[in-house]
């Protein structure tokens, strides 16, 4: 098997093939295409759309009584309890895409050469489990708020679509670790910022405890990135020849 930085395979530059290149502007500058755009047109109908398109989906109403009186509290004091179950629902579904994508993650590492500095299969999955015991950790908030954690809310709906890519790397078998670490990075960014943030509603809605569950969660994913930062760092210099 080719490494993906052995160089002399990639023709999909133009200076690949310098004759055919200098055809093509050539080409380009006989077209009677013209050369400006106006995108006014597009852009009216992209907007048109988007004011009248239905959303991702809706929240799901409680489906107990306790729910029900909960969000009937809430909303007397002034708060929507549906955006902070929407937050939560979210976290929930993209832990569980967590210890998906570690799973893949895992099955990547098995098939790839060790490299110094890099992850261990321990390490790999030690963070799975934290993403699963998360995962558990939001299931109990859910209930304890009274709402359904088996429905998908709007924001985790959309946030399934705007991560589909990272899977798809992850299974795809031509995909090396080292490219596959980038792509947790990414997520592993997402999440810390996100755990902050549903720590910080919490509070301000006076959800103490939970507050206090989610900081710790925080805590736990601050490792992760770390973790993750330093495994794809150790990589990339150990590729260059600097480590």
């Amino acid at each position: 098997m080719k490494s993906p930085l052995d160089v002399g395979g990639n023709r999909t530059g133009a200076d690949a093939s310098p004759e055919l290149a200098k055809e093509m502007m050539e080409g380009a500058t006989m077209s009677p295409v013209e050369t400006g755009f106006d995108l006014t047109a597009m852009e009216a109908i992209r907007s048109l759309y988007s004011r009248g398109a239905e959303p991702f989906g809706t929240m799901p109403p409680p489906p107990s009584v306790k729910g029900k009186m909960k969000s009937g509290m809430q909303k007397l004091k002034g708060k929507s309890p549906a955006v902070f179950l929407d937050l939560i629902a979210d976290r929930l579904a993209f832990e569980r895409t967590g210890t998906r994508l570690y799973e893949a993650l895992l099955v990547k590492y098995d098939a790839s050469d060790a490299q110094p500095g890099g992850p261990t299969r321990d390490e790999i999955l030690h963070i799975h489990d934290e993403e699963l015991e998360h995962f558990g950790l939001l299931m109990e908030c859910m209930k304890t708020l009274g709402a359904d954690p088996t429905a998908i809310s709007p924001t985790a709906d959309a946030d399934a679509v705007a991560s589909t890519g990272v899977m798809q790397l992850l299974s795809d078998p031509r995909s090396t670790l080292t490219e596959c670490l980038h792509a947790i990075h990414m997520v592993e960014l997402v999440d810390n910022d996100a755990w902050e943030m549903l720590a910080s509603l919490a509070d301000r809605l006076g959800h103490d405890s939970m507050a206090e569950q989610f900081r710790h969660a925080l805590s736990q994913e601050n490792d992760h990135l770390r973790m993750v930062r330093s495994w794809l760092q150790n990589t990339i210099e150990g590729q260059v020849g600097i480590s």
